[in-house]
C-alpha cells in the first residue's frame, strides 16, 4: 500500500477557513442511528453482523448514497463510501470507524467516527467543494469483538494482520461463522478491497476522563498504547482454614494478591501513560473455610513505547519468580496477546493540532489507551486520531454521553484535516 501522504495544496480556489459542519445535523444522525438497537436505558445493543447491524449498515449506505458517494463492500464486510475527487488516480483520504457495539454499548463509541465522516461529505456538498484526491468513509467490520474474535477484524484483514479465511471462519457462541453471518445480513462482498490510502483520520470519543478533567475540547492523539495480556496461574495447596498454621500455608490467593499489587506498582512506576490491570480472577476451590489452592487471573499491561512495555514484561516475570519463592507456590505466566505500540504520523498529528488551535479549540496531547481501527491502518498508511471528551470518561456503557458542541468541534477538525491532505481542486 502507498504510505505517503498527499501533499496539501496552498493554491486553493476558495477560502475554507470559515467552513464549518452542521453540529445539529451530526447530532440528529447519531440519534437516528442509535434507534437501531436502542436499549431502555438509553444505550445501544447492536452486535456485529446481527440483523440490527445490517439495518445500521443499510442506513449508513443510504446516507452515503444520498451524499453522492459510491459504495463498495469487501469480502469481510467493510463498507467504503467514496466521494470522487478531481484526480481519482490519487489514493483517497479516508476516515471512519465502526457501528457495531458492546452488548451494553452507547450512542457514540465508533458511531461518532463514522457519522462525522458522513457529515464532512455533506458539508463539502453544501459548499460546492471538490477535493483534488477522493475521500472515503469506511465502516469497519466487528471492531468490538463482542460476538466474534479477533477484535478489529475488518481493519485487521484490510492491513493483512490476519487472513480473510481465518476471519470468515470465526464462530460466535451459537456456532454461527462470520462468513454465514455476512451473507445473512447481505454484506458479503467480493474480493480484497485493500487499496492505497493517502491519509486516514479517525474521530472518536476519548473513552476516558483525561480531556474532561483537564477541560480540553480536542485530544491530539500521539500514539496508541502497546498491550501485553497474560494468563497467570498460581498453584498452592488447599488445606483446612482452622488447623493449618499461618506459617505453614501455601495460600495461592495470598500470593496472587501480592502479585496483583505488583501489577499496580509496575504501572505507577511508569507514569503517566503506563497501565496495569487485573480484570479477571478465578479462585479454587472458592470455599469459605478452605485455603485457596489455585488461582487464575488476567494481567493487562500497556505502555506507549515498546522499550517500556518490554521492561514491564521483565518486571512482572521477576515478581512472579520472587513471590513464588517467598510463598511456597508455583506461578505460571503466559502471554496471550501482544499489540505493539503504534505511533501516529507526525504530519497528520500536527494537522489535527494546528487546525484545532486555528479554530479556537483548546487542545491536549494524549495517547489512546484502547485499541482502535486506526491502530491497524497506521501500519500501512499515515494515520491520526481526534479525541473529544465523553461524560465522566465512561464508555462501553449505556450511559455513555458526549456534549454536542464537543462532537461538532471534533468534526470541524476532521473536516479541515481531511481538506489539508486531499487538497481542493483548481
Amino acid at each position: 500500500m502507498n504510505t505517503s501522504t498527499i501533499a496539501p495544496t496552498n493554491q486553493n480556489t476558495q477560502d475554507t477557513r470559515a467552513l464549518r459542519v452542521s453540529g445539529s445535523r451530526l447530532w440528529q444522525s447519531l440519534m437516528d442511528l442509535a434507534k437501531i438497537g436502542g436499549t431502555p436505558k438509553g444505550g445501544v445493543c447492536r452486535l456485529a453482523l446481527t440483523e440490527l447491524d445490517g439495518q445500521g449498515r443499510d442506513l449508513f449506505s443510504k446516507w452515503a448514497l444520498d451524499a453522492g458517494c459510491t459504495i463498495r463492500v469487501d469480502a469481510i464486510g467493510n463498507i467504503f463510501a467514496r466521494r470522487a475527487g478531481a484526480d481519482d488516480t490519487l489514493p483517497p483520504v479516508m476516515t471512519g470507524s465502526h457501528i457495531d457495539t458492546q452488548p451494553t454499548g452507547g450512542k457514540f463509541d465508533g458511531n461518532y467516527g463514522v457519522l462525522a465522516g458522513i457529515e464532512v461529505m455533506r458539508t463539502l456538498n453544501d459548499a460546492g467543494i471538490r477535493t483534488r484526491a477522493p475521500l472515503e468513509v469506511v465502516v469497519w467490520t466487528n471492531e468490538e469483538g463482542s460476538r466474534f474474535v479477533p477484535v478489529m477484524m475488518g481493519s485487521g484483514v484490510f492491513v493483512g494482520a490476519f487472513t480473510l479465511e481465518h476471519a470468515l471462519g470465526q464462530q460466535d457462541a451459537e456456532g454461527v461463522c462470520v462468513r454465514d453471518a455476512l451473507k445473512q445480513i447481505g454484506y458479503a462482498g467480493e474480493g480484497d478491497a485493500a487499496h492505497p490510502v493517502g491519509a486516514y483520520f479517525e474521530a472518536h470519543i476519548e473513552q476516558g476522563p483525561v480531556l474532561e478533567n483537564h477541560e480540553k475540547v480536542v485530544g491530539v492523539v500521539q500514539a496508541a498504547l502497546g498491550q501485553r495480556w497474560y494468563d497467570v496461574t498460581v498453584q498452592g495447596m488447599e488445606a483446612h482454614a482452622g488447623p493449618t498454621p499461618m506459617e505453614l500455608r501455601k495460600d495461592a490467593l495470598l500470593a496472587s494478591s501480592t502479585l496483583i499489587a505488583e501489577v499496580n506498582r509496575i504501572a505507577l512506576d511508569r507514569k503517566p501513560h503506563a497501565r496495569g490491570t487485573v480484570g479477571f480472577l478465578e479462585v479454587f476451590p472458592n470455599s469459605r473455610n478452605v485455603i485457596p489452592g489455585r488461582v487464575k487471573f488476567s494481567v493487562d499491561l500497556r505502555a506507549p513505547d515498546d522499550a517500556q512495555l518490554t521492561d514491564m514484561d521483565a518486571d512482572i516475570r521477576a515478581a512472579c519468580e520472587r513471590i513464588a519463592k517467598e510463598s511456597g507456590t508455583s506461578i505460571n505466566i503466559e502471554q496471550v496477546v501482544y499489540f505493539p505500540p503504534q505511533p501516529f504520523a507526525p504530519s497528520l498529528v500536527e494537522a489535527v493540532r494546528r487546525n484545532a488551535q486555528d479554530m479556537g479549540y483548546s487542545t491536549m496531547d494524549c495517547v489512546s489507551g484502547a485499541g482502535h481501527d486506526a491502530v491497524y491502518v497506521a501500519r500501512v498508511a499515515p494515520a491520526a486520531m481526534i479525541f473529544v471528551p465523553c461524560a465522566d470518561g465512561i464508555s462501553h456503557n449505556e450511559i455513555e454521553d458526549a456534549e454536542p458542541e464537543h462532537l461538532e468541534a471534533g468534526c470541524n477538525v476532521l473536516l479541515r484535516a481531511m481538506l489539508d491532505s486531499a487538497g481542493i481542486a483548481q
